[in-house]
């Protein structure tokens, strides 16, 4: 879960790109970077932090040129670092730079075949920085001084044979313009759009159409599965698909979690889905709980609010705010150790006392993680004085991890892993837990967009459509995203290695 952009203008992109990050904050807030380039020269910029603390003015007056790229991260592979900060530069062929949202999960084979057939050095644990030199060597095998987009494009297609996993990505060619790209199956999302301006036409790609809509872009359509977008730097645009085999199967998790809900992702709505996944869940009540006697419905901020007011509708009950968001504390299901997680949920939300007093509450989330954060906000409705505290997800039960971008937990520290759901419900101190059937969430997304036949639903139900994720492959995740893996990375980040390529 990461935000990626790209524009080709015909002035400075520099503030255009921080406005554009500041938009996609909410994919990643563990470091952010901007690459622009200016007469054949690239001007880096990348750190740790959040935009707004990562560029300072005397950095943005750096970032010079007409065209860039940029990223916002929080960290799926890799130490966490400063180093593992995007976007990732090889200067040879032509000096690219590269920012990727997703995950390989062939990476480790990629980077052994880049040192050992193709005779190029990896410096970090990202495997977006493999993405790039995979992407590089194709171009460089076609062993010519100038290129066309052509060329762009049949590299994208070597890109696509050697890589499995999830992969949306802008490219930053030097001398030549920005090019972007999705995986066959359209698992993370990528949209382009267009302005007129008086000195010409502008072109801007990026993770959500949110982005566009800020900078006065209007979206022209999302990149299709396996499809690529190139946009010289003298103006045009071109579009190939360029996988030999595509299927569109967005990450169903987009819809209920990452993305936006003023975003439309592969022509669906993000609003109206989860006003349809609200609705849908309310049915579900109606039917398994046909003599509730439920006060008040109360979302848990900020995603479930679309969802909960929809519930609270079709049931006929009271919506109210009961908690107070802190929007400085980031999201709580990435953070490393269950103690952080939970001091950094009593520090995110706090209750209004007179919304649960005596009452039998419903809380509405949009899924259940690993249950610290659910079993937080129960505790914290009872203390302040309800009576009967249900709780509903807008997502059925969480049982298997995600390879394809999203930092979810090994299997074993996920609270649905083994367990049905009378037995989560007493878990995390819910009266009673009411999830969401996949079959209602993939139709309340699918509504928006029928030509959807399959979804990246891994999440839910343990299979993994690239085909290549085995029993080997998930022991190593687990091993790698376990909390006691979270907390000595987290400790070892003062050591981190130095970025030769990070300019101060």
């Amino acid at each position: 879960m990461c935000g990626i952009i790209g524009i080709v203008a015909r002035e400075a992109v520099n503030q255009a790109l921080y406005d554009g990050l500041t938009v996609l904050q909410h994919r990643g807030q563990d470091a952010a970077g901007i690459v622009t380039c200016e007469d054949g020269r690239l001007y880096l910029r990348k750190d740790k932090g959040l935009v707004r603390d990562v560029f300072e003015q005397h950095h943005m007056l750096m970032l010079r040129g007409n065209m860039g790229i940029g990223h916002v991260r929080y960290p799926t592979a890799g130490r966490d670092s400063s180093a593992e900060a995007q976007p990732f530069y090889v200067n040879s062929p032509y000096g690219i730079t590269l920012a990727h949202n997703g995950n390989l999960t062939n990476a480790e084979e990629l980077k052994r075949e880049l040192f050992v057939e193709d005779r190029r050095h990896i410096n970090t644990d990202s495997d977006s920085e493999v993405l790039l030199n995979v992407f590089a060597h194709e171009l460089q095998r076609l062993g010519k001084l100038r290129i066309d987009e052509d060329d762009i494009f049949q590299a994208v297609a070597a890109v696509h044979r050697r890589c499995r996993g999830a992969y949306a990505a802008v490219a930053m060619i030097t001398g030549y313009g920005i090019v972007g790209f999705r995986d066959p199956h359209g698992i993370r999302p990528l949209v382009f759009g267009r302005r007129e301006t008086p000195r010409g036409t502008e072109y801007m790609i990026a993770s959500e159409s949110v982005a566009l809509d800020t900078l006065g872009f209007q979206r022209v359509r999302d990149l299709l599965p396996g499809e690529a977008v190139f946009i010289p730097m003298e103006g045009g645009i071109h579009t190939r698909v360029c996988a030999e085999h595509t299927e569109l199967a967005p990450c169903i998790f987009e819809f209920v979690y990452l993305a936006r809900p003023d975003s439309i992702i592969d022509e669906v709505s993000v609003y109206k889905a989860r006003l349809r996944m609200g609705e849908r869940l309310a049915r579900k009540i109606e039917r398994a709980w046909p003599e509730q006697d439920i006060d008040v419905v109360i979302p848990i901020p900020d995603t479930s609010r679309t969802a909960a007011l929809q519930m609270a509708h079709r049931l006929g009950l009271k919506y109210r705010e009961g908690f107070i968001k802190n929007r400085y504390i980031g999201r709580t299901f990435i953070m490393p150790g269950q103690r952080l997680r939970r001091k950094s949920v009593r520090q995110k939300l706090n209750a209004i006392e007179l919304e649960f007093k005596g009452k039998h509450v419903l809380l509405v989330d949009d899924s259940i993680v690993r249950g610290t954060t659910s079993q937080q906000i129960i505790q914290m409705a009872r203390e302040a004085g309800a009576r009967k505290v249900s709780f509903a997800s807008a997502a059925p039960p969480v049982r298997h991890p995600n390879v394809y971008g999203i930092d979810m937990p090994a299997a074993e520290e996920l609270v649905a892993y083994g367990r049905d759901e009378e037995e989560v419900a007493r878990l995390i101190g819910a009266d009673r837990l009411i999830y969401q059937d996949l079959e209602d969430l993939e139709e309340a997304v699918r509504a928006g967009n029928p030509a959807i036949r399959r979804f990246e639903n891994s999440v839910f139900t343990g299979r993994y459509l690239t085909g290549d994720v085995d029993r080997r492959y998930l022991e190593e995740l687990a091993r790698e995203r376990n909390d006691a893996a979270r907390t000595r990375r987290a400790a070892a980040g003062a050591a981190d290695v130095i970025d030769l390529h990070n300019a101060r």
